[in-house]
């Protein structure tokens, strides 16, 4: 864990990666809650409109948000918490049963307006930068590829970010996350809101097996079409609708068909 001093005066403490541009220190974070060493690589956006300064917000002790680092559109690295604490980016969120996604993750945010204020694809600069910046996380804590993950992914009812327009497939090439062949979109049965019988029952048990929490109740309720949202924004980015249709299946079980071969 890097070492870092929080008194009087402040937060003081050095860059724990060597591709940060710059160390702006944050006061919003906290001791990590029994996580030793973070497992997890969370992915955000700004989601902030023109002229506002995600700086700004990141570091100003009244907006009780935080991120170890931003990624400027321009590719400049900054660092606002050392990651040997608890910053607060997640927020409320869940997987595979873990539920306090702070303390054992890392918080990346990436400037970008979002989908209030006018998605738009990624810089490759910024993305060149940020496939520096991940590279050198998962490596120095031996992150697991699937443990890469998107804010939606971790919280499908509250958050959207980083988008449908989020590169997976270049992390992905150069060993970051974990991104498959999405089958091609036809015909075919598919699962939607207000669906219920076993096919549905079957849908929910991959999801909350693959780390999205919900029950399996039978019924393709709210929560369910959340979640699926979540699942195509990162692994099916070419239609972004919450029905489970014969692609989407497809992608869950090739991503879960990896994982256990991986295990």
């Amino acid at each position: 864990m890097g070492q870092y001093f929080k008194g009087a005066g402040g937060v003081t403490f050095d860059a724990d990666s060597a591709v940060v541009d710059a160390v702006v220190p944050s006061p919003n974070f906290g001791e990590r809650r029994g996580a030793v060493r973070p497992d997890m690589l969370i992915l955000h956006y700004t989601g902030m409109r023109e002229g506002d300064s995600p700086l700004a917000r990141l570091t100003d002790p009244d907006s009780g948000v935080s991120a170890h680092y931003l990624v400027e559109e321009d590719g400049r690295i900054l660092q606002m918490v050392p990651e040997g604490a608890r910053a607060w980016h997640a927020g409320e969120s869940y997987w595979q049963g873990e539920r306090d996604i702070n303390s054992r993750s890392i918080g990346i945010e990436i400037v970008n307006p979002g989908h209030r204020h006018g998605l738009r694809p990624y810089p490759p600069r910024q993305i060149q930068r940020l496939i520096e910046l991940c590279r050198d996380c998962v490596e120095r804590w031996a992150i697991a590829p699937q443990n890469v993950l998107a804010h939606s992914d971790v919280a499908p009812s509250r958050k959207e970010d980083p988008g449908e327009l989020f590169p997976w497939d270049q992390l992905s090439r150069a060993g970051i996350g974990t991104v498959v062949d999405a089958p091609p979109m036809g015909g075919g049965r598919f699962l939607t809101i207000g669906d219920r019988g076993a096919p549905v029952t079957a849908w929910q048990t991959m999801l909350a097996g693959y780390g999205f929490e919900l029950e399996a109740t039978g019924t393709f309720d709210e929560t369910t079409r959340l979640a699926t949202i979540a699942l195509q924004r990162h692994h099916r980015q070419t239609r972004v609708d919450g029905v489970a249709d014969a692609s989407t299946v497809g992608v869950l079980h090739r991503l879960l068909s990896l994982r256990a071969a991986t295990r």
